[in-house]
């Protein structure tokens, strides 16, 4: 009983859908059972069973409470019916249910298994706010490979327009023909696809993951991205720093042309380059020098050797960083983008 009652408080929320039996699907909230002995002998307490968090039906439907619970006797996940008969499982000793394996139907449940959807915060409630940081930059200036070890290091989530535009032309949804074309060109998409496609995934990663930390790579390219963040996230919203990584062209193009031998990048090659160059002088430069303007523009000279960068970029990350993220070691990977160890050898 003193060790239920020193568990973190259950703050998760469960979205189940599309299983072949329609009255399982919904939403599950934390339970607020009170305290019963389990078919194992445990006693529970309220948002637990069997020792791992339990959530009841948002509409409170169901017979069973908690109608989504571990059981210590089989090991596994359970999701019951409304007349409280177990419909679906899955054995595994997660602390969480899963959402990356299919359930088992169970002996009251109807085929297919649903999908399940754990939410960090109330899925019926507006989505916390993101902490964002711009990264803004000549093509090969850095970005990603700074923002990749600030991901791996550091707890924050790299989100490159560039990656999220092209994912989204190999998705071939409606925009994909217009991505397409305009990315082989080196223009800029339109501000009403680059800011929609921003949002959802920002949002989705906050609700399924609860960070809230965010690098966006290559945003915004232009004062006309910097009206759509506005226009979603509100005028009244204090504008977030951006950091700018200045590199003279020359160094940009050794590194485009040498990075071009594995990337397999259609847009790696000197023409591109050229293009790209071009269009970020012309459309993104006015954009930091408004940062600028406004003393929320840190400078950093990405020509210098990877780790002095580094060491730059943590520092301006430093006040929202988690302490156990900012003291960590270097990964391995960590350190073969800081050129510590060599990449790894491809086998022929």
């Amino acid at each position: 009983m003193d060790e239920n009652n020193e568990l973190e408080p259950n703050t998760f929320f469960i979205e189940v859908s599309g299983a072949g039996l329609p009255e399982v699907d919904g939403l599950f909230i934390p339970s607020t059972a009170p305290p019963a002995q389990s078919e194992s002998g445990t006693l529970s307490s309220v948002g637990y069973w069997n020792g791992k968090r339990a959530w009841d039906r948002a509409d409170g439907k169901a017979a069973r409470s908690p109608a989504l619970s571990y059981s210590n006797s089989y090991r596994s996940w359970r999701i019951s019916r409304l007349d409280g008969h177990l419909a679906y499982d899955i054995t595994c000793e997660d602390e969480l249910p899963p959402t990356d394996r299919q359930w088992h139907v169970y002996k009251k449940g109807v085929a297919p298994a649903p999908k399940v959807v754990v939410h960090h915060f109330d899925p019926r409630q507006p989505c916390p706010q993101p902490n964002v940081v711009f990264v803004l930059g000549g093509p090969g200036a850095g970005k990603g490979t700074m923002c990749e070890l600030a991901e791996h290091q550091l707890g924050w989530t790299h989100l490159s327009m560039g990656e999220l535009l092209r994912a989204e032309r190999e998705r071939g949804g409606p925009t994909a023909e217009t991505i397409r074309s305009i990315l082989a060109a080196g223009q800029l998409v339109p501000n009403e696809i680059t800011v929609t496609l921003l949002k959802n995934t920002m949002e989705t990663i906050i609700r399924t993951t609860g960070k809230k930390n965010f690098l966006l790579d290559g945003f915004p390219r232009s004062l006309s991205n910097l009206d759509g963040w506005y226009e979603i996230f509100g005028y009244d919203t204090e504008l977030p720093k951006m950091l700018y990584f200045e590199c003279p062209y020359p160094v940009l193009e050794k590194r485009i042309l040498g990075r071009a031998k594995y990337t397999g990048r259609s847009d790696d090659n000197v023409e591109s380059l050229k293009l790209r160059f071009d269009t970020f002088k012309a459309e993104t430069l006015p954009t930091v020098e408004l940062f600028k303007s406004k003393n929320k523009c840190v400078e950093i000279d990405t020509s210098l050797d990877r780790q002095a960068v580094y060491e730059l970029v943590r520092s301006q990350l430093a006040e929202h960083t988690e302490q156990s993220h900012a003291t960590k070691p270097l990964t391995e990977r960590s350190e073969i983008l800081l050129g510590l160890r060599p990449y790894p050898k491809q086998e022929s």
